[in-house]
């Protein structure tokens, strides 16, 4: 969660009693494409006064089936550290299902009586292919590692970090993720997504209103300050068509009930650019593209987020489903009421179901895509905690 301008939280190591959720299946399956990833975040809770920060020690990430779209079926619990604030894209899986990464951006410590927080500098490897899923190694990265993105290839990884005011890059080989090493960006960066082809990435510079253009060739990643883009207000998400044609940087600055932006950028070509900018609503901190293209969605936070007094306070959020047009603009096809503080969403594999982490009400709202309207599936399934963040297979 951004909470416009503050810096992210920590978390601890505690897993979850699934079997009493109804939710976990009886036998562990092995890794496969129908795996999404949900972060706990047990630390931040809300009161009449706003955020509170607590004690780590219970946060956890859920590895949830959706090989049934409709009915998702968690599958494995690991006690990650984890954080809400932050986009919610900390956490991603190779394209053929073996590998999740989980970035841990920040350390709560204890100041008296207060939590304070600190950047933190891990990623952790998670094998899915194992029987359970399991802790396989624990990466050093750059100082607040945020956004994750990892090549559809599945050979090269990077991951946002705002502390750091760079990229680090990550080597993926056989299970075994390394180090390469930091690229400068002199700015924070919040999120990053890598094109289908691998040759390029681009990253989210929020504090400045930009989106960076990263070079890729092979495993050395460059960066050229001269090749920035401008974006709306505090660019914090970003996907990437399939096609790898255009990108959109999902912006969340514009602060109280004032709308927010979605900026379409242009991917190919020498020089990438602006073409088209739209606002979905207020607060798209969670955006993701359909697997197969056609339709993008955000779950809006509304003021869901805000004091009870404040006069832009909402009980809940609201889904916005749109449409990818041949030229990568984004039309409104419709809505859905969600609870409060929506943060994480995740497409199924068949891009025709919607999953929704609302982190104040502790859970998932599932929606079936018809016609480009979100049609909910069943009552919203309670959690084993606050869902801070959510992703499926990297593109």
């Amino acid at each position: 969660m951004n909470v416009r301008g503050a810096l992210l939280i920590s978390c601890g190591l505690v897993s979850c009693g699934l079997v009493s959720w109804g939710l976990v299946a009886a036998t562990p399956a092995l890794a496969s494409v129908h795996d999404i990833l949900i972060g706990l975040d047990a630390k931040i809770t809300y009161d009449a006064n706003g955020q509170v920060n607590g004690p780590p020690g219970n946060d956890a990430v859920l590895i949830v089936d959706v090989g049934n779209p409709a009915k998702p079926r968690i599958r494995a619990s690991l006690p990650l550290m984890n954080s809400l604030l932050g986009p919610p894209t900390n956490l991603q899986i190779t394209a053929d299902g073996k590998l999740a990464l989980v970035a841990n951006s920040v350390v709560m410590n204890q100041d008296g009586s207060a939590w304070k927080i600190a950047p933190d500098n891990k990623l952790f490897v998670v094998d899915l292919n194992a029987n359970p899923p399991k802790l396989s190694d624990t990466v050093t990265v750059g100082m607040q590692p945020s956004g994750i993105a990892i090549s559809h290839n599945g050979d090269l990884a990077l991951t946002a970090n705002r502390a750091g005011k760079s990229v680090s890059v990550l080597s993926i080989q056989n299970g075994t993720v390394k180090s390469l090493g930091d690229v400068p960006l002199e700015q924070e960066a919040a999120a990053v997504v890598i094109a289908p082809d691998g040759k390029r990435a681009f990253v989210c510079l929020n504090l400045v209103n930009k989106v960076a253009v990263l070079s890729i060739d092979g495993q050395k990643v460059t960066y050229d300050k001269a090749m920035d883009i401008p974006a709306a207000i505090n660019p914090y998400n970003i996907d990437i068509t399939p096609d790898g044609k255009y990108v959109i940087a999902s912006n969340t600055g514009a602060g109280k009930n004032n709308s927010d932006a979605e900026v379409i950028i242009e991917a190919t070509g020498a020089h990438p650019h602006v073409i088209d900018i739209m606002s979905p609503g207020t607060g798209p901190e969670g955006f993701a593209i359909a697997p197969n293209g056609k339709t993008a969605a955000a779950p809006l936070l509304l003021g869901s987020g805000a004091k009870p007094g404040d006069w832009f306070k909402t009980k809940g959020g609201a889904l916005m489903v749109m449409s990818v047009g041949p030229n990568g603009r984004l039309t409104p096809t419709g809505t859905a009421p969600l609870g409060a503080l929506p943060e994480g969403i995740a497409y199924s594999p068949g891009s025709n179901y919607i999953y929704v982490g609302n982190y104040v009400d502790k859970d998932l709202q599932v929606f079936h895509v018809v016609n480009g309207k979100p049609e909910q599936v069943g009552p919203n399934i309670k959690l084993p905690g606050q869902p801070a963040s959510m992703r499926g297979l990297a593109r």
